[in-house]
């Protein structure tokens, strides 16, 4: 595979064209649903691959005060940058690099179409470097397709193939079909929540 797509003049250009179709505009429903329970609104929380900002859009609207956002493409960090204004190196901490570069401890990390856009061959570093972001018993929550594509990325994959994946670092409490997905992905999504295993 081109390993070429993932790097940053790829997903650079995809914000420069509107090549953007895992947008759909908004926060997701099942992220939105798993935010509106939080009562910590000081935790630490990473978005990678954040993108357009929906899910820190709607985090800064019920008062968190303390999210990071990571994102390879400048073009994607710059707009973030515009949208939100004087939050940002407040409320918002905006970094461009790549994920894997990344350094830090959160207490929650958001996935939401990051890891469908990761070379299928880096999903054991993927879970390795969540690991290694998370505070003890740190989060990892989000979305996962649970369908295939024929065009990549996004990339597909399964409930069979998440399970041991993740199990290598995390206690798995919920992988499941979303039952309030939106209605294009109805069917197509699973939510996850993990706690981080501390090392022995």
């Amino acid at each position: 595979m081109d390993n070429s797509i993932f790097n940053q003049d790829f997903w650079n250009n995809r914000y420069k064209t509107g090549n953007t179709g895992w947008n759909i505009g908004y926060v997701s429903t099942p992220l939105k649903d798993y935010f509106d329970q939080l009562n910590d609104r000081t935790i630490s929380i990473l978005i990678p691959g954040g993108g357009n900002g929906h899910e820190a859009a709607y985090l800064l609207s019920l008062g968190f005060t303390n999210i990071t956002i990571v994102d390879i493409a400048p073009l994607a960090i710059q707009q973030l940058s515009e949208r939100f204004g004087n939050f940002v190196g407040k409320e918002i901490q905006l970094i461009c690099t790549d994920f894997f570069a990344l350094e830090g401890k959160f207490t929650l990390i958001v996935e939401q179409t990051f890891f469908c856009a990761l070379d299928p061959k880096l999903r054991p570093d993927y879970v390795k470097k969540m690991g290694s972001l998370l505070e003890k018993e740190g989060k990892l929550v989000g979305l996962l397709f649970n369908t295939q594509f024929e065009s990549s990325p996004p990339f597909g994959g399964s409930l069979d193939e998440y399970i041991p994946l993740f199990s290598t670092s995390f206690l798995v409490k919920k992988l499941e079909p979303c039952f309030n997905s939106i209605p294009q992905r109805n069917h197509s999504e699973l939510f996850l929540q993990a706690i981080l295993v501390p090392a022995d």
